[in-house]
């Protein structure tokens, strides 16, 4: 999620079922279990959420893997700690 959140920062996150675009929100795939990602919400699209990393050359996100369930978002990020 560079320029965004960088290596080393602590980030805190918090469960919450309100999605919205815009939101940076901490996703795992079904298909990669243990492997937590973040990602900011575009777009719905109808019961599914488009999401993209904030660095297009070096995401793994929507534009690979298509439009992910809802359930597969497993927090929201509410804080950055930034490294000293």
């Amino acid at each position: 999620m560079l320029p965004t959140y960088a290596s080393g920062d602590w980030l805190v996150a918090t469960w919450n079922r309100r999605i919205a675009p815009g939101q940076v929100v901490v996703i795992e795939r079904e298909s990669r279990p243990g492997i937590l990602l973040i990602k900011r919400v575009l777009r719905a699209e109808g019961q599914k959420w488009w999401v993209e990393g904030d660095n297009a050359s070096a995401s793994d996100d929507s534009r690979s893997f298509g439009a992910i369930d809802e359930a597969e978002i497993v927090g929201r990020i509410r804080f950055r700690f930034r490294r000293a």
